[in-house]
């Protein structure tokens, strides 16, 4: 744990905006992905037709591949957030902004923790906590998997200097 003070809003809120680029185009490789592979099963006639000529038709009439679909990209998404929080606890765009994740006691930085931290920080909406409390600046994400986003100076932020912060 370092001694770096807490990010206030308006940085969080320009990491999101660069985060949820990123996350659109992994999101959309990771549909593309499955759309290709449902095609390849559909030509080879590997997955019932269901009296479709196109795979496109099947996906719009079917509730299943729209949420096969769905769910694989959500999985992509949430995936590439965990991944950067645990490795280095900084997105792209959190690295762009000089942010990054620690906690706030001893304990590490589990799977289970980080998934806990996206599922209550509700799409970003738990950030808004920041806004009203100014003297702590966390948000309800960081209070209930006590965490923190913390403000790097330039040259904490850089990648070398990870190891040195997280012990």
């Amino acid at each position: 744990m370092t001694n770096f003070p807490r990010a206030n809003f308006v940085r969080r809120l320009a990491a999101m905006v660069y985060d949820v680029l990123v996350a659109v185009a992994v999101g959309m490789v990771a549909a593309l992905l499955m759309i290709l592979v449902l095609m390849i099963l559909f030509q080879n006639n590997w997955i019932d037709r269901q009296g479709f000529e196109h795979m496109n038709e099947l996906i719009q009439a079917s509730g299943l591949y729209t949420y096969l679909i769905q769910g694989w990209v959500v999985f992509w998404v949430c995936l590439f957030f965990m991944w950067f929080w645990k490795n280095g606890g900084q997105t792209i765009g959190m690295r762009a902004w000089r942010l990054k994740i620690q906690s706030t006691t001893d304990q590490p930085m589990t799977y289970p923790r980080i998934f806990l931290r996206m599922l209550v920080s509700l799409l970003g909406l738990g950030n808004i906590l920041v806004l009203f409390d100014v003297k702590h600046r966390l948000s309800l994400q960081d209070r209930i998997c006590k965490t923190e986003v913390i403000t790097l100076t330039k040259k904490a932020n850089h990648h070398k200097s990870w190891k040195t912060l997280d012990s």
